[in-house]
């Protein structure tokens, strides 16, 4: 016996809207033609005679990984870690270092140094824990309050019983949210007034890093008349 045939959803849809469109009933709260539909247009190269890129694309991955000294996570628990002595221990391998993406001022330096004999003055923010690796273990997100508004944000991944950092920035932050396996921030932008940055960082599993992968500038409300410009960075 042959099957019924049974018509699309959209095609029913379809013929029940040309119904009542062709009606020609007047009374209020009855469909309308808004007219007819642009048509599609496909996107156009512009300039398709402009030679290719020779330049390898810069890839953010090569210098944001970093093996900790000195830390041990037995069983891959960063939650049994001291983030304290984590950032403690990169201050150590790095003295003096005050940029790039372990830079930090030295008065910053000094004051993780003093964390435990000065606890109110220590810098280093309340952990967080995500797997943002996918890999079913928890990552360590330490956040570090500087000079000028500043704040680092690093992230910690257990391996081979210790750690390794695969995320490091500074930025004058407004806030940090995790959504699924991203860690977005946002942050002033810098000579752009009423914008910030907003910015993804993802996993890369080929990199092995936390990447940025999508960058935003999102308009912000102006700011209150009489406000002030963040201080001057202080080292």
């Amino acid at each position: 016996m042959p099957r019924p045939h049974i018509r699309p959803r959209t095609a029913i849809g379809a013929a029940f809207v040309a119904a009542l469109l062709l009606s020609g009933c007047g009374n209020a709260g009855e469909l309308e033609s808004a007219g007819a539909t642009p048509t599609a247009v496909g996107p156009v190269q512009l300039w398709p005679e402009l030679p290719p890129i020779s330049a390898p694309p810069v890839d953010y991955g090569e210098s944001d990984t970093e093996h900790i000294p000195g830390i041990q996570a037995p069983g891959g628990d960063v939650h049994a870690v001291d983030p304290v002595a984590v950032v403690q221990a990169e201050v150590a391998a790095h003295p003096g270092r005050v940029t790039g993406s372990d830079g930090l001022y030295e008065r910053t330096a000094q004051q993780i140094r003093d964390c435990k004999k000065r606890p109110k003055a220590c810098p280093v923010l309340k952990p967080y824990y995500r797997d943002l690796t996918g890999d079913g273990k928890d990552e360590l997100i330490v956040g570090i309050t500087m000079p000028g508004q500043q704040t680092a944000i690093r992230v910690y991944m257990p391996e081979k019983g210790g750690l390794t950092r695969i995320m490091s920035d500074v930025e004058p932050i407004v806030s940090v949210e995790l959504a699924g396996r991203d860690l977005i921030l946002r942050a002033v932008s810098a000579g752009i007034p009423g914008y910030e940055y907003r910015t993804a960082w993802s996993w890369d599993e080929q990199q092995r890093a936390m990447l940025p992968a999508r960058d935003e500038i999102i308009r912000v409300k102006p700011s209150r008349p009489g406000a002030t410009e963040p201080p001057a960075d202080a080292r």
